[in-house]
């Protein structure tokens, strides 16, 4: 028996990184897992067959969450086929370094539209899918650190991450009546293929572990264990909270 036996749920941007981690062990925990990427048809393919070939289940949809009318198409999809929806992980993010003087407007809406609108409607479209069917269900918001924590040089996301922040705070408070729970995973540096160049430049790794207690990277299925904790029963007292991963990143004082 899975601890997400007989659940729908939702993994948003789960072709590769942290959603696909998430994505793959949902599935191992007996939830149907709906696939969604924007762009990369073939990596999110690869992550169905690979929960196919574990015996899993899975759906693929193509959506970009920035685009309200595809945003809540993904949950009319899930529900329309797999008959119910119990669980949404709002993964799918992008970041656009710049500085903040040099910051255009169409890198601002651009980060914020995928990061914060794109959560903010698919969690409410979700919502709705559960209130309706009477569904305790569960919304898993990936925010990050930054929710927090200031980042120089990136500052539409960071604005997304608090943003989120709030936004998990303020509709957990709205959505408890209907037993729906909902919350954050704020993960730390998380080694994903974006990383490899740090991870291939000895300098750039030392600093960046010299920053975090446990000096190492976190890795996407440790995320994505977290995540079938907040999905599952034993967190159901759980509700407006923020889990950081980070490794002490978020705590490290550093030379005091």
């Amino acid at each position: 028996m899975g601890q997400l036996d007989a659940k729908v749920a939702i993994v948003t941007g789960s072709d590769s990184g942290i959603g696909r981690a998430i994505a793959i062990q949902f599935a191992q925990e007996g939830a149907t897992v709906v696939v969604t990427y924007a762009h990369a048809r073939d990596k999110a393919e690869e992550v169905r067959q690979t929960i196919e070939k574990s015996k899993g289940k899975a759906l693929v949809i193509q959506a970009d969450v920035s685009q309200y009318q595809q945003a809540v198409g993904i949950i009319q999809q899930t529900v329309e086929q797999l008959g119910r929806l119990d669980i949404l992980v709002n993964n799918a993010g992008i970041e656009h370094h710049n500085a903040f003087l040099d910051v255009t407007e169409q890198e601002f809406d651009r980060v914020l539209s995928v990061d914060l609108k794109g959560a903010f409607f698919c969690a409410q479209a979700a919502a709705r899918a559960m209130v309706k069917s009477k569904t305790a269900g569960r919304i898993i918001n990936i925010s990050s650190v930054h929710e927090d924590i200031a980042m120089p040089n990136n500052s539409p996301y960071c604005c997304a991450k608090g943003g989120i922040r709030m936004m998990t705070r303020t509709i957990c408070n709205e959505l408890a009546p209907y037993g729906i729970t909902v919350n954050n995973i704020a993960p730390g540096a998380i080694f994903t293929p974006i990383d490899a160049d740090v991870e291939a430049d000895p300098k750039k790794l030392e600093a960046l572990f010299a920053e975090i207690p446990l000096r190492r990277w976190g890795q996407p299925e440790e995320i994505g264990k977290l995540a079938v904790f907040l999905a599952s029963d034993a967190a159901a007292y759980v509700t407006g909270s923020t889990y950081v991963m980070d490794g002490g990143l978020s705590v490290y004082a550093g030379a005091l």
